[in-house]
């Protein structure tokens, strides 16, 4: 079969039509393509230290160069996913590669942290169009018992490689420097490429060709508008301003946030997105995301929980790089050593995953795996202090990466078991929207429990020196300012030796605040993980989705 011939998601032959060889061979590339966003996800934590006295980042800056990427894959996702079912999947993951490979030579760039932050956007671009892509194509190519066999390759190579990524980006920063992390993925992109045009099949879903766009439109700016909100509101304060805000030339009034003004609009927007998928599907319109996908089990319980374990995830590896770098002063290439047990947890509990989910069943896998995290961070978060370092560290990162190599492993394929593969596409990145929200909202929790308890703990220790009451308020300021990296400034500063303590003490009190808040959302992912059950085989077309016409829009 050339390169260039279409499967559709309707021929019961789809897995027939490709060699086993050409099926796994794609596999392996759609993996690779799908590791490389992820591993941009996680490996900015690293570094974040070093990109923070690189450009003079303050810490706004800083959160929205972890969670703009996250933010903006998480807004398009969907819309993405239902480009590639009309338009072809491997079209949108060539784009997609490319699209990533410019933004990422873009941030190599920067020279200020708005740069920065906009290629950063613009790797969300790329990534949300690569990722529903790759899990609608595995969708569609596998059946039966390969398709579960396929998520779990998928699965536990993402889940390792997610945390592999902090190692390969405090390697390259420590030795070349932050900018050959993302320069990086000049070479690997374009192999990436190369390897989709030669070995993925080009598959789409049949038959239909309108495009839904009031439900983009809706879909992207109520997700945009949430997950900013979300962001922002340690910054701007949740209702009562805490600083100015302005758009342009227009002045944001005093006494209100702007944080719940926009996500009241989210809100409004979301619920207009609900009404006019519902209207367009009675129509008999395209509809862009289905909401008879939800009433389907298996996929409304796995999105809450994928959305509850990405918040832990990214949270964790936002945090605990602030707190090495500021407390003890590691380099990239350290912190990501004292990570890495959480790479190869993940790397073994993979493969161990899929014969695990043979005999227990790919839902209890996912529960074995949530209730590992919940006591790795747990157990972090009551043993964590000043003097910890990577080797205290190690023993919980272990044990949350095998949890989340098994959760990693099967949470997809039980999720998508009952999808039709039809409705793969929006499936997909209904899914994976899940997750980036998840990730924001991650970043966004544990980075205001992070950034409170900091100043607050700060405020405290720094009360019993000999400070004068201005300077103390400065040191608070800066220390805020800067998400902890301040403290090694004061450690080389004549005459400041008790604030530096005041400023380990201050970290580590914040570190552990945020770690136990994390543990907290975790478990409430176990607790949405307890009511997966085995998913069943795929429900049928006419059941799982309104029927659909060609309609022009």
């Amino acid at each position: 079969m050339s390169a260039a011939a279409t499967v559709t998601d309707s021929s019961p032959a789809a897995d027939g039509a490709l060699s086993r060889r050409r099926r796994h061979l794609a596999l392996v590339v759609m993996s690779l393509g799908v590791s490389l966003i992820v591993v941009d996800a996680t490996i900015v934590g690293v570094m974040l230290p070093r990109i923070v006295d690189g450009l003079g980042a303050t810490t706004g800056q800083a959160e929205w160069i972890t969670s703009i990427y996250p933010m903006v894959f998480a807004a398009l996702l969907i819309p993405c996913g239902r480009a590639g079912d009309l338009a072809g999947r491997r079209r949108t993951f060539v784009l997609g590669t490319a699209v990533f490979v410019a933004a990422s030579l873009l941030a190599a760039a920067a020279g200020d942290a708005s740069v920065l932050i906009a290629a950063r956007a613009l790797q969300g671009v790329g990534a949300s169009l690569v990722m529903p892509a790759t899990l609608a194509t595995v969708n569609a190519i596998f059946t039966g018992r390969q398709r579960a066999v396929a998520f779990g390759i998928w699965g536990s190579l993402i889940g390792g490689m997610a945390a592999l990524g902090p190692l390969l980006g405090g390697a390259l920063a420590a030795s070349l420097g932050w900018r050959w992390a993302f320069g990086i993925n000049l070479p690997l992109g374009l192999a990436l490429i190369a390897g989709a045009l030669a070995l993925m099949p080009e598959t789409r879903r049949p038959a239909e060709r309108g495009v839904d766009v009031p439900g983009a439109v809706l879909a992207t700016l109520g997700l945009g508008a949430l997950v900013c909100g979300l962001i922002e509101g340690p910054y701007y304060g949740w209702w009562t301003p805490l600083r100015p805000f302005s758009f342009g030339p227009y002045d944001w009034p005093q006494g209100l946030s702007p944080v719940p003004v926009l996500l009241a609009l989210a809100a409004v927007l979301l619920v207009a997105l609900a009404v006019v998928e519902k209207a367009r599907g009675a129509a008999g319109r395209p509809v862009m995301l289905d909401p008879a996908l939800l009433r389907i089990p298996s996929f409304r319980q796995g999105n809450a929980v994928a959305a509850l374990i990405s918040v832990g995830e990214l949270g964790l590896l936002f945090v605990l790089p602030l707190f090495l770098a500021g407390v003890h002063g590691d380099d990239p290439l350290q912190i990501s050593l004292a990570v890495l047990p959480l790479a190869v947890g993940a790397f073994l509990a993979g493969p161990f995953a899929g014969r695990l989910a043979g005999r227990a069943g790919p839902h209890r896998v996912v529960r074995l795996g949530l209730a590992l995290e919940v006591g790795a961070v747990l157990g972090l978060g009551l043993t964590l202090g000043a003097t910890t370092g990577g080797w205290g560290l190690a023993p919980w990162m272990l044990l949350y990466g095998v949890g989340l190599g098994l959760t990693s492993a099967q949470l997809t394929g039980v999720c998508l078991a009952e999808v039709p593969p039809a409705r793969a596409g929006q499936a997909s990145g209904i899914q994976s929207t899940s997750r980036q929200v998840g990730a924001a909202l991650g970043i966004a929790i544990v980075g205001a429990v992070f950034a409170t308890g900091l100043g607050r703990e700060m405020t405290h220790r720094l009360a019993g020196t000999s400070l004068p009451p201005e300077r103390q308020a400065a040191v608070v300021h800066e220390m805020r300012d800067s998400a902890g990296t301040y403290a090694r400034d004061l450690d080389r500063a004549p005459g400041m030796r008790a604030a530096a303590q005041a400023a380990d003490h201050a970290l580590a009190a914040a570190a552990r605040q945020a770690v136990l808040a994390t543990a907290a959302i975790l478990a409430l992912g176990l607790a949405a993980g307890m009511r997966l059950r085995p998913g069943g085989p795929p429900v049928p077309e006419q059941s799982a989705s309104m029927t659909t016409q060609k309609i022009e829009v």
